[in-house]
């Protein structure tokens, strides 16, 4: 399939160079928005052979994508269904969609079977955690592989996480993981910018899709036609989406800030992440743990770091006494998009089947991306869609007309 299996530099001579220049006048497919699900969906497109043309109001791989904590965490095992069959999968397959990557470019994603600790505070917790944990022996499993929702006493290293927390014991759950999105991402771009058949044009935001002329108009009047147009903008896809739509009585999603921290720590990157309440503790290669995240849905600063985030960093110390005088390095924010019903949304639109959503990841977007992208891919290429149901456009539309 394409070209990611063979090294960065054996790929031959880009066809566009893979720099950011001028929007071209037609391609087959337009992918708008160069985050982590745009550019999966350019990846995908390149190992196609359809030429495409990756737009991005700003910088690739910036925005919602450029953050620093990259858990990947499973749902919880009990009452299994499709979505919950989906992410397994997903979060499965990744593993090898990076290995795939690393080779093709040499850069190191920062991935890892970490495996995730979730503190039991309360006694009734621990009775909940183990009817998970049958749940996890029948859902768990892909072949010879299986993957375990241990209830344990205590902590394989002492302090992660401090015993205070931890009265009825803990989850070690074996199928969770973490990833750099930095690294990750910046993989991605490597790759596209010498792909053969994916043009990159950055620094350009679309204003407004015109869908009965295959058209996209973008801010300073430039404008692009296309077959197919997937609307991977983050949380800036709603309104490209919605002004295509019947009017309805609410928006189809929204944007929700987060905000994390990152501290430097002699911390063993093999650690287990920590979740806790909302808290997540991510210990990460070359000395770093990021902390986070908070989730807003009003601000007034999208990309302003506060005294919620200072709360972040004083739970995660007393979660982790070996993070008590480890020094912050970086504190960011930013948005990411949550669509009407939290589930990604993608897929077709009902009324225009040349434009494919591709967003709504919010807390997901990570560990599905790489499936959500080959599923608006199957769209463009009028081949069926395997996904759940409620993660298709249609079905967010139609909770957004109740």
């Amino acid at each position: 399939m394409g070209h990611a299996d063979n090294p960065a530099g054996s790929r031959g001579q880009s066809r566009f160079d893979g720099q950011s220049c001028d929007i071209p006048p037609r391609a087959d497919l337009v992918i708008l928005g160069g985050g982590i699900m745009g550019l999966w969906a350019a990846m995908k497109a390149e190992r196609l052979g359809i030429e495409t043309v990756l737009v991005d109001a700003g910088r690739l791989g910036q925005g919602a994508s450029g953050g620093l904590l990259g858990a990947l965490m499973p749902h919880m095992p009990d009452r299994w269904n499709d979505k919950k069959q989906f992410q397994f999968d997903a979060l499965l397959s990744l593993e090898g969609e990076i290995a795939r990557i690393e080779a093709a470019t040499g850069i190191a994603c920062g991935y890892r079977r970490c495996g995730r600790l979730i503190p039991l505070p309360k006694p009734h917790l621990r009775t909940i955690a183990l009817r998970h944990s049958q749940d996890a022996e029948t859902a768990w499993h892909h072949g010879d592989r299986r993957f375990h929702w241990h209830v344990i006493d205590r902590p394989q290293l002492e302090g992660w996480p401090d015993a205070s927390f931890t009265e009825a014991g803990l989850v070690h759950d074996t199928f969770a993981a973490r990833v750099s999105p930095r690294n990750l991402t910046s993989a991605l771009v490597t790759f596209l910018r010498s792909a053969r058949h994916v043009r990159i044009v950055e620094g350009v935001g679309a204003e407004l899709i015109e869908p009965a002329m295959n058209k996209i108009v973008f801010t300073g009047g430039e404008s692009i036609t296309f077959g197919h147009c997937i609307v991977a903008a983050g949380h800036r896809s709603f309104p490209l989406i919605e002004a295509i739509s019947p009017p309805l009585p609410r928006p189809i999603g929204q944007p929700v800030k987060g905000q994390a921290a990152l501290l430097a720590a002699d911390i063993d990157p093999a650690l287990p992440v920590i979740f806790l309440n909302g808290l997540y503790v991510v210990a990460h290669e070359g000395g770093h743990v990021a902390v986070g995240s908070t989730s807003e849905e009003t601000f007034e600063d999208a990309f302003a770091t506060d005294a919620l985030l200072d709360d972040l960093i004083v739970r995660a110390r007393a979660l982790v006494p070996a993070l008590k005088d480890a020094p912050v390095i970086e504190r960011w924010a930013g948005l990411r998009p949550k669509a009407i019903d939290r589930d990604p949304m993608v897929g077709p639109h009902p009324d225009h089947p040349n434009v494919i959503a591709l967003t709504g990841g919010f807390k997901v977007s990570f560990g599905l991306a790489h499936g959500l992208a080959e599923a608006a891919l199957d769209a463009a290429s009028s081949r069926e869609m395997r996904i759940p149901a409620s993660f298709t456009l249609t079905s967010h539309l139609e909770m957004a007309s109740r």
